[in-house]
């Protein structure tokens, strides 16, 4: 009686070679096709734990927490200076989703800072904005705007309390002219003053009073 003999199926060389190259775990410096450079941790085969990405197009580096191929957790983002090359940071806090989560402090151009809450990249929450010309805001925040209820405080140390919208003063709100010893209470509309009350506040201490004082109702 003949006998039939099966060929034995052979695994492709391939997938021996892929097994091998599936990253879980610490793993040495992880080199991309474009050349981004990984090093850390690794859960099947993506940036898991805590690592450091290095990317070769800006030479922008961020060191921290990962969740499955995306920066998730606490960590920082740095970019190098074009004059000095030296890094300098841009971003230290939470992330979410690869976006800014959560707290944290973003440093800008011209000692420009801001110190707060962050949602999908964007602040929102409450936060601090230091400003290149001195100003601060203290505040509340929307979509990357000073939005609902927050200060003001300019150079001179004049300074607005009240509501904002998109960026503007908007709703009731009080503006105090320390320099000239004055108080404006009123309704703003889109950074406009629509209707309220003048009155002296601190005249006898301000450095630049108005000539006549404002006369009581």
């Amino acid at each position: 009686m003949p006998v039939v003999k099966y060929l034995r199926a052979t695994e492709p060389l391939w997938h021996e070679w892929d097994r091998k190259a599936q990253k879980c775990g610490l793993r040495h410096t992880v080199y991309a096709v474009n050349g981004d450079q990984y090093t850390g941790e690794w859960l099947d085969n993506l940036k898991h734990g805590k690592g450091t990405q290095v990317w070769k197009c800006t030479g922008a580096i961020y060191s921290g927490d990962w969740q499955f191929g995306k920066r998730d957790g606490y960590g920082s983002y740095s970019i190098p200076d074009p004059v000095t090359k030296e890094y300098k940071k841009v971003y230290t806090g939470w992330w979410k989703n690869d976006r800014k989560c959560g707290y944290g402090v973003t440093f800008y151009a011209v000692s420009e800072r801001y110190e707060g809450e962050w949602s999908g990249g964007l602040r929102s929450g409450w936060g601090r904005m230091y400003y290149r010309d001195g100003s601060i805001y203290e505040g509340q925040w929307l979509a990357d705007r000073p939005s609902g209820q927050g200060m003001l405080q300019l150079p001179n140390e004049n300074r607005y309390e009240g509501g904002w919208k998109d960026g503007k003063k908007h709703g009731p709100g009080k503006f105090f002219y320390l320099d000239k010893g004055q108080l404006f209470e009123g309704i703003w509309a889109a950074d406009i003053p629509k209707c309220g009350t003048l009155i002296d506040f601190g005249r006898d201490e301000a450095p630049a009073p108005t000539q006549y004082p404002i006369p009581k109702v």
